[in-house]
This record gives C-alpha cells, structure tokens and sequence, in this order.
C-alpha cells in the first residue's frame, strides 16, 4: 500500500509540473470517450477492474492479467443521433506469465458533411450540383505494454499512442503521446492509477486555407496558421472490491476520479488549474455468465433559460455475456436523458483464445 501511495504521489507531481505549460482545455477529447461496453454502463469506472484487452486503454498495466495468451475485441457506437460513428479494435497479445503487449485502434468521425464552399457561382446564381462532402475524424494507434514487478502485486505498464486529425483536405495533424499505468492488488481491493498524456501529447496542425481564404475574408473570420496543440496530462485514480456473495453470485464496485489540470472544467468540482470529475460503477455477476452493470458520470451545471443553475449526471445501464471465451457486452447511456448527452446504445464483442 505505501509503494502505491507514493507512486500516485509521484505522478501528481509529474502532472502538475508540466501543467505549467500553456495548453488549451479539453484537447484531444476523442480519447477521452472510453472503449469497451462494460465500462461504459459502469460509468467510466474501469482503471481498476478492468483486466482484459480493453485495458490497454483504461490501465495498461493490468495486461498482464488476461486469461488466454490472445484476446481481441472490437466495438462500435452511434453518437448525435448517429452523425458520427466511434469504433476500436484491439488484440493483447500476453507474451508470458510476467508481461503482455496489446495494439488498439480508435476512430471518431463525421462522415458526408455538406461543403458549400462553391455553392454560390461568380454570377450569383445558387449551384447545388457543385456541393460536395467532405469527412472529419480522429484516428489513434495505442501500442501498449505491461509487465509485474518484482513487488508482489504490482504491476505497470504505458502506451505510445499515434494520432492523426483531419478535416477534409482543409487541416490535418499529427500527434505523439505516452501514458503510465500502475496497478496494485489484493485478495479483495484494487488500485490503480493512470497518467494520461504523461509528458505532454503534442499535435502539430497544417492548414490548407487556399479554398477558405476568400470566404473567411468575406465572413470576417481570422484565418488559421499552423500550430501545435498540447494535450496536459490527466491522473485517474481508482479503487475497486469484489464482494463474494455466495458460490454463484459476486458483486463488484469501482470508484474512480479524474484530475485534470488544463484549466476550470464543467465537472463536479471546479478548479483552476485543477479540476476534480469522480465517477462510479457496480457490476453484479452469477456464475461469472451473466453480468447485470450500472454506473454514473458526467456530473456538469447546466444554466436555463432564467439563469438558474441546476446539476445534472449520466446514469447508465448495461447487460454481459461470457460464454466459452467469447464476451458479448451492451450499454444503455444516459439513462432517463437526465444529461446534456444524447443516450447512446454501444456494442462490444470480444474473444479469448490460446
């Protein structure tokens, strides 16, 4: 327990040294979204629990926990009423009984989106045949490794994450990051600690405004120049218990927090530079078969029409199925729309084979 401590110590130290650093909020929020049904009817509560493929994106460390030398899954979700898409697949590869390494994929993106650049000809006339589409996505590669160490109980692990942005042919990026993860556990508690965007990810933006020049010039808007946009890192801690009911049922809880230090966010608790965003999930099991799952997150303060300001959350809903290897998992979001999100239904399907 004392090593774990002053593991997270260190890496609250390490986040807000660099968050010294001018960046600005929510930067690179795609890979904030979370992988995996399961987590998300648990709420995004998963750094501790999580010990398959899928946690190489919630706590690399624990890779060294997967059952089978292989375990793959894939994912796929419908968000704003199903203008854009959101998919990842991941393969863990476990290398031997002290380490695992595992590749992730993840893609956000708006796909057919009207560009009326040319819409408008030189004569003034209206040209809808000249209307074309255009895509804008967020593509990211994790390449994650795990290994125990020499304190039983411990674990660690980190990802190298790639990361490619486009709009159309008007603006791309390029991007580099790294994450820590550690891992510590007991016969009933586990800890675990990520650090997100360890050292900073960076994205290097080029745009391409020979279209836009002349229509951002007409509408009054300032024309980019290229840049780099600088992602501070993020710390989420989590605790987690297995409560062994009887020979058929288990239940397990999970809290986590997120601390973020790129400004005031829109979170539970409000900081600046630091702010706090907790998040928690249950998940009742018979028979490790059939998993009932529920969490809540995405507590915010929304203002009204008259400018009173009320607090909402996200509760969730979700369903699991293991049999023979094979893990089959659903999520409801949002439950009542009790959030500023729209509900989103989410399917995982895994596999674990040798």
């Amino acid at each position: 327990m004392r090593v774990l401590l002053t593991l997270f110590l260190i890496l609250g130290f390490c986040s807000l040294s660099v968050a010294q650093t001018s960046a600005p909020t929510y930067s690179n929020e795609f890979l904030s979204i979370g992988v995996g049904a399961r987590s998300f009817a648990m709420g995004n509560a998963s750094v501790a629990s999580q010990s398959n493929v899928e946690a190489a994106y919630w706590n690399p460390a624990s890779l060294v926990k997967i059952d089978n030398k292989y375990d793959v899954a894939a994912m796929h979700a419908e968000y704003f009423g199903g203008l854009s898409a959101y998919d990842y697949a991941g393969l863990a590869v476990k290398l031997n009984k002290e380490s695992a390494i595992a590749f992730s994929f993840i893609r956000f993106g708006v796909d057919d989106i009207p560009n009326t650049l040319e819409l408008i000809d030189k004569d003034g006339n209206l040209r809808y045949d000249r209307i074309t589409t255009f895509t804008s996505a967020d593509y990211a590669l994790l390449i994650s490794y795990a290994r125990k160490t020499g304190i039983k109980g411990l674990d660690v692990g980190g990802n190298v994450k790639l990361i490619y942005r486009h709009t159309g042919d008007f603006a791309s990026a390029y991007g580099f990051g790294i994450d820590l993860a550690a891992t510590y556990s007991t016969s009933s508690w586990k800890f675990g600690a990520l650090l997100r965007d360890a050292t900073s990810t960076f994205n290097s933006w080029v745009f391409k405004t020979d279209q836009l020049e002349e229509v951002f010039a007409v509408t009054g808007n300032e024309i980019p120049e290229n840049s780099t946009e600088l992602t501070l890192p993020k710390l989420i801690l989590g605790v987690s218990r297995e409560f062994q009911l009887s020979d058929k049922f288990a239940l397990l809880a999970e809290f986590n927090t997120d601390l973020t230090f790129d400004g005031k966010r829109n979170v539970l608790v409000q900081g600046d530079p630091i702010s706090i965003d907790p998040h928690m999930g249950i998940e009742a099991s018979f028979k490790k078969f059939i998993f009932l799952r529920a969490g809540v997150n995405n507590f915010q303060e929304e203002t009204d029409f008259d400018n009173s300001k009320s607090w909402t959350f996200q509760p969730n809903l979700g369903l699991g199925i293991n049999y023979k290897n094979f893990r089959l998992d659903y999520a409801l979001t949002d439950v009542g729309d009790q959030s500023i999100a729209r509900y989103s239904n989410v399917f995982s399907l895994a596999y674990s084979f040798e």
